[in-house]
């Protein structure tokens, strides 16, 4: 508990003082102004969140975790955006994963040898989606003043649990001051019932049939797998930088020669070029690229 609520109390701080620097472009408190105010967050590299997680891990210090925290709000935000189709407010969303992100600060080993937001990322979506769950709704009822109502008044107009005849819709209509066509769409409103989001094995086939879950996005346009994917073309091109500074001149203009430009070129024209033969420009291709794998492995 403490560690939540100091987290929490100082990445309160944080983001409000980054808010009044931005206030010129948004008010205070504004969730745009929050976005903006968490996107200007550096992000961290591999060797600074490591000593942060062990600074935490190893000798508790809150200061560590807050940083940790701090640094991927961002990733809140991009996988809470995903989440908005529900109808639910984006920022209950994102304090949400908010509270996803601290459990996955707190639950994190460095000696896992993963970066954070791909560990956190799961606690993350866990989170929004208890919160989605405790409060979507597939039927929105009383969305306006005459079905709010219709909506307090008309179980008291009903005789029993049947449903209305023509007359009785007709002089209940009469009542209330409303058309027979609002009365009748209340009533199937205050008939439905809340779908089951993700119904287990012992549900009904209606149940699984018109699961929300059942619609959900296609895998590809799910927010964490995005942000996972992200991370990890990031960090394959960081390796790949570092693994091509270890090679030679040559071999290194021979690989970004013949794989990284536009124009490639063929053997027989880097062979023209160094005066060799085009075996040999490819004996030194596959040199070059076997030390990159072991570079970029290690």
């Amino acid at each position: 508990m403490r560690f939540y609520t100091e987290v929490e109390k100082t990445m309160t701080t944080a983001i409000a003082l980054r808010n009044n620097e931005l206030e010129l472009a948004a008010p205070v408190g504004n969730l745009g102004a929050y976005i903006q105010a968490v996107g200007s967050i550096p992000v961290l590299s591999r060797e600074d969140e490591q000593a942060l997680a062990h600074r935490f891990h190893d000798e508790e210090d809150l200061s560590a975790a807050r940083d940790l925290v701090m640094a991927h709000l961002r990733f809140v935000v991009h996988i809470a955006k995903g989440y908005t189709g529900y109808g639910l407010p984006l920022n209950d969303l994102i304090q949400e994963g908010n509270v996803g992100l601290m459990k996955a600060v707190k639950r994190f080993d460095p000696e896992f040898g993963v970066r954070m937001v791909s560990f956190a990322v799961h606690w993350i979506r866990a989170e929004i989606h208890e919160y989605v769950l405790r409060n979507w709704r597939i039927v929105k009822v009383a969305t306006t003043k005459a079905q709010r109502k219709l909506f307090f008044n008309l179980r008291k107009s009903k005789k029993s649990l049947a449903w209305l005849s023509h007359a009785e819709t007709q002089a209940v209509a009469k009542d209330l001051g409303v058309s027979p066509a609002e009365v009748t769409e209340m009533e199937r409103r205050l008939s439905s019932r809340d779908a089951v989001f993700d119904p287990g094995p012992e549900s009904s086939d209606d149940d699984r049939n018109f699961t929300p879950a059942a619609y959900l996005p296609s895998v590809n346009a799910d927010p964490a797998a995005l942000v996972e994917k992200s991370d990890w073309d990031n960090d394959a091109s960081s390796r790949m930088k570092r693994a091509m500074i270890t090679l030679d001149d040559r071999s290194r203009d021979i690989l970004q020669s013949r794989w990284l430009t536009e124009n490639k070129q063929t053997l027989h024209q880097l062979a023209d070029r160094y005066g060799v033969s085009a075996e040999r420009i490819r004996q030194i291709e596959a040199n070059a690229i076997k030390k990159l794998r072991g570079a970029m492995a290690a």
